[in-house]
This record gives structure tokens, C-alpha cells and sequence, in this order.
């Protein structure tokens, strides 16, 4: 008997097995494939998929493909960072840290020049001064005046940013401030200095009672924090009409938004927000056209309201 072995790599003269190679990495061998394109892929181009691994290139296919879920108002529904939130937190702290410095008060921060330049004072705005109608929405009297519209704002804001989209949200968010500033300016007296976030997240609060509304959750808590809310303005400075006017302008545009029909859903949200800009500045350019704006009775007036 012979007992010759065989060669390890087979019986001579037999050619090696040919392993494939990664279709996106050339110098890997891989015995691997995808089970959607059946290409050779390495581990690192594999991804997990409902069945079997798939390539990054059939992951990347199949994610411009598959429809993606959107919400009521039409946003892409996602789990993203609040980016618009959280940049406008950070704007308001600002804001303040800067009156803070100037001033050298954190709590009489008011007393700054940034501050007298920027917050609301009808008889100014009038004049000209058509800036602070946005400006005073960043500036707070106060540490406590912040802190309790900027903690409003973290809670509320990611709710209403994510169901919107930034786009809208951002659109909400500024449009509550100016309905805020329009109804203060418009219903208030002249005797009045306004500043603060409050017309925004007032607007957020009258966002949040829709959606919540919309998707049939209870709203008997935001109800009972916005009436609270606004009944203690009875007993405090601050601006009843500018908390009304921003709760008002938020909840209206956001109700529109989330019914606006799928069907030329943009165009219907762009009127409703076209519509809104409209009232407000005829509200703004009304109340205007009746003060008396010369500097003597703006004078006078700062030395009444003393």
C-alpha cells in the first residue's frame, strides 16, 4: 500500500479558490455579500437590515426611497436636536450677560444702555425706532424675568420644534413675539417699558394646546399653567396684553398649519403666515399714525411716566 498524503493545498497541479473582494475596498478579500445587491462586502460596509446585512450603498438607496413620516404640520418627523430652541436660549442669556456687564446689576440690569436702546417704549418705536419691536423679545428685567421664560422655553420649545419643523417653528416663535410687542403696543399706554421672551412662549403654549389638541392628548395642564399664568399678570408688571397677544398669534398660526389640507400644504401655510405679518404691521402702522411723536410730547412723557 502506498500512503502518499495529499498536499495541503490539493492535489497538485489544482488551483486555489479565488476569494471576492469588498465591491468599495479592493484590497480586502471577503466572503461575505449583501443580500440586497449580492455584491461582496467587508464587515465595516455591511449594515444591519430587516433581513440579512445590506451595503451602505442599498441603505443609502432604500433611505431616498422609502417615504419618510411626517408629522401633522408636515415636518419631517425625526428625533433631532431642537437647534432653534436651543439657539434662542443662548441669544437671550446673551442678551442679558451683556445688559449685566453694562449695568453692573444682575437683577437692575435694566439701567444698561443695550437695554434702553432695544426694549419696547411705544413713544420711540413710533418715531422710528421700529427695531425694538423685536429686540425688547431678548431683552429680561432681571435674573428671575430669564430664567422663568428661558425654562418655559426648554420645556416647550423641543415639543413644538419637532412637530413643526424649524422652518415653522421659527415662523411661530418670532410672529408670537411680534403679536406680542403688536398687542402691548396697540392696546397699551404710552407709560410702559416692555421687554422679555414672554409674547414667544406664550405663543409656544398657545402652539403646544393645538398640537396637543390635534393629536387628542389632555390639555388640562397646559390650560391650567397658561391661566395661571395669566392671571397672576393681574398682580404683577408684567404685560397681560403681551402674553395674550403672543398665546393668541401662536395658537391661531399653529391651528392652521396642522389643518392645512396635504394638498398645496405650503401654500396654504405661507398665506396663513403672510396673513399674520399683514395684521400685525397694520396694527403696528395704526398705532403709530395716532401718537404724537415730536420730540417735545416724547419729553414730556418720559418725565410723567417716572
Amino acid at each position: 500500500m502506498s500512503d502518499a498524503r495529499v498536499p495541503p493545498d490539493g492535489p497538485v497541479g489544482a488551483q486555489p479558490e479565488k476569494v471576492p473582494v469588498c465591491a468599495r475596498h479592493s484590497d480586502r478579500p471577503t466572503r461575505l455579500r449583501c443580500t440586497r445587491c449580492e455584491r461582496p462586502a467587508c464587515p465595516q460596509c455591511l449594515r444591519d437590515a430587516s433581513v440579512g446585512q445590506q451595503c451602505v450603498d442599498c441603505m443609502n438607496e432604500g433611505a431616498r426611497t422609502v417615504r419618510r413620516a411626517r408629522t401633522s404640520a408636515g415636518a419631517v418627523a425625526s428625533d433631532g436636536r431642537p437647534v432653534f430652541t436651543y439657539v434662542m436660549i443662548a441669544l437671550n442669556v446673551l442678551a442679558y450677560v451683556v445688559t449685566v456687564v453694562q449695568s453692573g446689576s444682575p437683577m437692575n440690569n435694566s439701567r444698561s444702555g443695550l437695554f434702553q436702546e432695544t426694549s419696547l417704549i411705544p413713544e420711540l418705536t413710533a418715531n422710528g425706532e421700529w427695531w425694538r419691536i423685536v429686540t425688547s423679545g431678548f431683552m429680561h428685567f432681571g435674573l428671575i424675568h430669564l430664567a422663568l421664560n428661558m425654562a418655559a422655553l426648554f420645556v416647550v420649545g423641543p415639543v413644538i420644534e419637532q412637530e413643526l419643523g424649524r422652518l415653522r417653528y421659527g415662523a411661530v416663535y418670532f410672529l408670537s413675539l411680534l403679536g406680542g410687542s403688536a398687542a402691548a403696543f396697540y392696546f397699551g399706554t404710552v407709560c410702559q417699558q416692555l421687554a422679555g421672551a414672554s409674547g414667544a412662549v406664550f405663543g409656544l403654549m398657545g402652539a403646544l394646546l393645538i398640537v396637543f389638541k390635534r393629536q387628542k392628548r389632555d390639555i388640562s395642564t397646559i390650560v391650567v399653567i397658561v391661566g395661571i399664568n395669566l392671571v397672576s399678570n393681574l398682580f404683577t408688571n408684567a404685560s397681560l396684553l403681551g402674553h395674550l397677544g403672543g398665546f393668541v398669534i401662536g395658537g391661531l398660526l399653529t391651528l392652521a398649519m396642522v389643518r392645512a389640507p396635504r394638498q398645496n400644504r405650503n401654500l396654504y401655510q405661507g398665506v396663513a403666515v403672510a396673513a399674520a405679518v399683514v395684521l400685525l404691521g397694520g396694527m403696528f402702522l395704526l398705532r403709530a399714525s395716532e401718537l404724537d411723536t415730536s420730540v417735545e410730547v416724547i419729553m414730556e412723557i418720559a418725565r410723567t411716566c417716572r
